[in-house]
């Protein structure tokens, strides 16, 4: 079993700053020449996408919803194992999950046995820290959270108050990041979609020399060592036969990494982009994931050719799966913010616009063709639909949502973002 640095990054609550500290010390161990590898609690697959961007590294899920713990733990041994220092951002607040703990950064914590980092909004705050501290420390044993990072510090007299509020409850305190509205992440609907004008890499060497100024990355090293047990290796239906085809550009980019690496497991993948390839590659089964395609409109319209290839395919009896930014792209049309339509593949007898955006999210669940899925849905557009459910979805506590679920021939889709990595073979959703 390897020694390497492992933590999880946690907080009292979501606007703390666990993404921006996150990044930060990706970036600033990248820079050290660490191997560094970057997990997310829970579904989110934008605040990856930064990881992926900071570290160097493919950031996975982790999450106690969509999956088994026998799976989460499997993933993390398989990534932690070949790294240097594994660092886990948590989700929302720690004790914070689906129903009361379950799902959340506290269950993954306790169950792969790392070592809890709790960042604290400190604005306003000083010595009452402490009592806040004592709680996160006194409410839940089986956890071992070890240290703190303040955010949002107004200066050095600012910070010697807090530690003495750490010193009061006996945790470590690790240091802080100072006020400072240059570290901003920009709006979650936008993402790393516009990067090019964002400036990524700026934005995490900015963050990095702040973490290395005020944050003790040796103390908080040395702190979070411990032994990651080796993974062990569970046999995979493969059909290599089988030829997967993939969305992968700027309009389609929201995948789960460990559903990629199922497909690479069960068969040839490749990719292809509906912005500018002319026609689909060969398949057996297309997968168009979610993403940004509102944002490339007359780009994805133009493109006759494709849109040709994939109506096409669809009629042939390709089988195909489509999840929220792919399914609107098999919509009749996608309108702008200011109700202006473009045209596009036309498989499903609906619009989807993002006039009046008003962000949808969740956990769902459904059984369809005697499986039992799960997944997560996350959106700020909407659907204008005559298509009628194949199935109920229900959200994490069982209670039926409006979500749909369609089908034409062997195309499957919706909304929901589903996670399959422990599926033999997702073809039996088809069946």
């Amino acid at each position: 079993m390897p020694d390497i640095s492992s933590f999880l990054i946690s907080a009292t609550a979501s606007g703390s700053g666990k993404t921006t500290i996150t990044l930060g010390l990706l970036r600033a161990l990248k820079n050290r020449g660490l191997n560094t590898q970057p997990f997310k609690c829970g579904p989110d697959y934008i605040d990856t996408k930064y990881h992926d961007l900071a570290s160097g590294s493919k950031s996975v899920n982790l999450d106690l919803f969509l999956s088994s713990e026998q799976h989460v733990e499997a993933i993390y041994r398989k990534y932690a194992s070949r790294s240097d220092v594994s660092i886990t951002e948590g989700v929302m607040g720690l004790f914070d999950g689906y129903d009361k703990m379950k799902g959340s950064s506290a269950e993954i914590a306790e169950l792969l046995n790392i070592p809890v980092i709790l960042i604290i909004n400190a604005k306003s705050m000083a010595y009452s820290a402490a009592a806040m501290l004592y709680g996160f420390k006194n409410f839940y044993k089986n956890i071992n959270l070890v240290g703190v990072i303040f955010n949002f510090v107004g200066s050095e007299s600012h910070y010697g108050f807090l530690k003495e509020a750490c010193q009061a409850v006996g945790l470590e305190a690790l240091g802080y990041l100072p006020k400072n509205v240059s570290v901003e992440i920009p709006s979650r609907h936008l993402g790393l979609s516009l990067d090019k004008e964002y400036r990524f890499d700026d934005f995490a060497e900015n963050l990095a020399a702040l973490v290395e100024k005020y944050i003790d990355i040796d103390k908080l090293l040395a702190l979070t060592v411990s032994k990651v047990e080796l993974p062990v290796n569970k046999p995979v239906m493969s059909n290599k036969n089988l030829r997967i085809a993939v969305a992968a550009d700027e309009a389609f980019n929201f995948m789960y990494q460990e559903n990629l690496e199922h497909f690479n497991k069960i068969g040839d993948v490749s990719y292809f982009s509906p912005l500018t390839d002319k026609e689909l590659p060969d398949a057996d089964l297309v997968y168009l994931p979610g993403g940004y395609p509102e944002l490339y409109l007359k780009q994805l319209s133009d493109n006759h050719l494709m849109k040709n290839s994939i109506q096409n395919y669809i009629e042939n009896g390709g089988y195909l799966l489509a999840e929220c930014g792919g399914m609107m792209y098999l919509s009749t049309s996608i309108s702008d913010k200011e109700g202006n339509a473009y045209s596009m593949v036309g498989i499903f007898d609906q619009k989807a616009t993002m006039e009046n955006m008003k962000l949808k999210l969740g956990y769902r669940q459904f059984e369809y063709n005697s499986i039992r899925m799960k997944g997560h849905e996350f959106h700020y557009s909407s659907i204008e639909s005559n298509e009628s459910s194949i199935t109920q979805q229900l959200n994490a506590k069982g209670t039926p949502v409006d979500t749909k679920l369609m089908r034409y021939k062997n195309t499957i889709a919706g909304y929901t973002h589903l996670y399959w990595a422990e599926m033999d073979n997702i073809t039996e959703l088809f069946r």
